[in-house]
């Protein structure tokens, strides 16, 4: 799959408390056709989750109330089908481990470049396809 591929409409879902995260993330994401839904707030994002399934969440390792690493084990729980993407400016050693360790697909520093979370989301997407 590339971002050209008229197939399939794809869900994404991005939760990360800094407002213009999701902003920019849905309109970059809408235009190559992808249905994205972005929250501030990780508790909302988790009901999204347990409503209906996205082929990829995005979300911020650190937030108020339920961290990244619950969200990424709540998702694996609800749909492990789901590829999870962990976005973070305080990346490290042992947050990635364990963040492996659940079952992350990608952890990716902030500040990262839209082109390789792009490249990381199609990636994420064929793999799943391919069902591992």
């Amino acid at each position: 799959m590339n971002e050209n591929d008229p197939g399939v409409v794809r869900r994404l879902l991005v939760v990360d408390d800094e407002p213009i995260v999701g902003k920019r993330l849905h309109q970059v994401f809408t235009k190559i056709g992808f249905e994205i839904e972005t929250y501030t707030d990780s508790a909302t994002a988790l009901v999204a989750i347990a409503e209906r399934p996205f082929d990829v969440v995005v979300t911020d390792l650190k937030m108020e109330g339920i961290d990244g690493i619950e969200v990424l084990k709540r998702v694996r729980r609800q749909n492990p089908a789901t590829q999870v993407i962990i976005i973070t400016g305080y990346a490290s050693p042992d947050t990635a481990e364990l963040a492996q360790q659940e079952g992350v697909f990608a952890f990716l520093a902030k500040p990262f470049r839209l082109d390789e979370l792009k490249q990381v989301i199609f990636r994420a997407i064929e793999t799943q396809a391919r069902g591992k």
